[in-house]
């Protein structure tokens, strides 16, 4: 079974959101048949390449509230972020432009270190001080810590053409889908989940999408009897 997450390094509620489908999927018995995909989605591609904004500020801006009501925010996704076990920064985050990260994940998903990498690089962003969007030597960096080649990450990084296909790819087929924000995800293309919902929304969709999973039946065609074959036996 395929789970296909759209996501965006911005998004807090994507670092939340994976976290309780991790949950979930830590309980689901068919763990080792589940693969987990990112997909690409920018929540500001308009952002200017390699110039970043305080969190608070830009959230404020982007939706005309108040910086008190969007540090109440951030304190209370904090809060979600804890109940998970994982680490978030409430002040003194940043946030930037995201298309370079959507173009390594692409190459990351080449190497087989899709997830480590996009597990990376959310909590550098959410819980450590450096800049995934300010700081190319610590992207490379983390990209190492997950395995893949630093000269390669670097090559793509410099490379703006690099994957870039793959992105817009993943964001068209967003739109297609119906996906206006994110997290956003689809279940062997047949159940979407919109938001991070709770882990038990995600242990239900996993369920259910596995006991609606096509059955391969077999056949047998009648031959010739005493056909030559091998068995415990010998042959």
């Amino acid at each position: 079974m395929t789970v296909e997450v759209w996501t965006d390094i911005n998004c807090p509620f994507c670092y939340v959101g994976e976290g309780r489908l991790e949950q979930a999927l830590e309980a689901f018995p068919h763990r080792e048949d589940v693969e987990v995909v990112y997909r690409s989605f920018e929540l500001n591609p308009e952002a200017p390449k390699d110039v970043t904004r305080p969190v608070v500020e830009a959230v404020a801006e982007k939706y005309g509230a108040t910086v008190e009501q969007i540090e109440a925010n951030e304190d209370r996704i904090g809060a979600m972020a804890g109940e998970l076990g994982l680490g978030y920064r409430t002040r003194g985050r940043d946030s930037g432009n995201s298309f370079d990260l959507h173009r390594l994940t692409h190459y990351a998903k080449e190497q087989g270190k899709q997830r480590e990498l996009f597990n990376r690089l959310y909590k550098a962003n959410f819980a450590e001080e450096r800049s995934v969007f300010a700081d190319q030597e610590f992207v490379v960096d983390a990209a190492a810590e997950v395995g893949l080649d630093p000269a390669e990450v670097r090559k793509v990084l410099d490379d703006p053409t690099s994957y870039a296909a793959e992105v817009r790819a993943d964001e068209r087929e967003a739109t297609e889908l119906g996906a206006r924000g994110v997290p956003f995800f689809v279940l062997d293309r047949k159940y979407g989940i919109s938001g991070a919902q709770p882990t038990e929304v995600f242990s239900q969709a996993l369920n259910q999408a596995w006991s609606e999973r096509p059955r391969r039946s077999l056949i047998t065609v009648e031959g010739a009897e005493g056909a030559d074959a091998c068995g415990p036996e010998g042959c």
